[in-house]
């Protein structure tokens, strides 16, 4: 592999790793609202636990807990990606 080809893969590379980050910044994003909405699930009073109030927030919680999965699974494929490049380009 020339060096031309090797620099650009090395540039799609740093590329990915950008999207990476960004993408756990916004993981960290979900998990601080999900702990928010959590102490605030957390602060309803007994009697109204089975309100509907209650099942939002339950309902909040789970989806953004799948939405920070779905962000999280995609780092692993960008992760494998990386390291696909890397080799590649070696």
């Amino acid at each position: 592999m020339n060096n031309t080809r090797r620099k650009a893969i090395s540039e799609v590379s740093q590329k990915v790793g950008n999207i990476k980050g960004e993408l756990e910044s916004l993981m960290q994003e979900i998990e601080e609202i999900k702990s928010e909405e959590e102490d605030y699930k957390d602060n309803i009073p007994e009697n109204l636990q089975g309100s509907e109030k209650y099942e939002v927030a339950e309902a909040a919680i789970e989806n953004l807990e799948e939405a920070y999965n779905s962000l999280d699974d995609i780092v692993g494929s960008l992760e494998e990606a990386e390291s696909y490049l890397d080799e590649a380009a070696n």
